[in-house]
């Protein structure tokens, strides 16, 4: 089961804000899902061809305009408000 804290926590990840039924309103619903993940997780599969691994994994086709790495990084990089060391920098959004 999640807690109201985590619950907390995830609207603040998702820059939402929940009123305190919303909260407890998606702590049950959010800990039903994860419940149902977890069931799944448990659920016998061997055997079963539906759920076998197909052999096309990846069908990719050939790039049919392929340049030239990094031939537009410079412009980029002299468009991002903040850049270091060639890499654009973004603030940060996990703790």
């Amino acid at each position: 089961m999640i807690n109201i804290e985590e619950v907390e926590k995830l609207a603040r990840l998702a820059r939402i804000e929940l009123t305190d039924e919303e909260k407890e309103q998606f702590q049950k619903e959010i800990g039903s899902i994860l419940d149902y993940v977890s069931e799944l997780k448990e659920a016998p599969i061997e055997g079963d061809e539906a759920l076998a691994i197909s052999e096309n994994v990846n069908q990719l086709r050939e790039d049919e305009n392929p340049h030239e790495t990094g031939l537009y990084s410079k412009e980029l990089l002299e468009e991002t408000p903040r850049s270091e060391k060639g890499f654009v920098k973004v603030k940060k959004i996990f703790e």
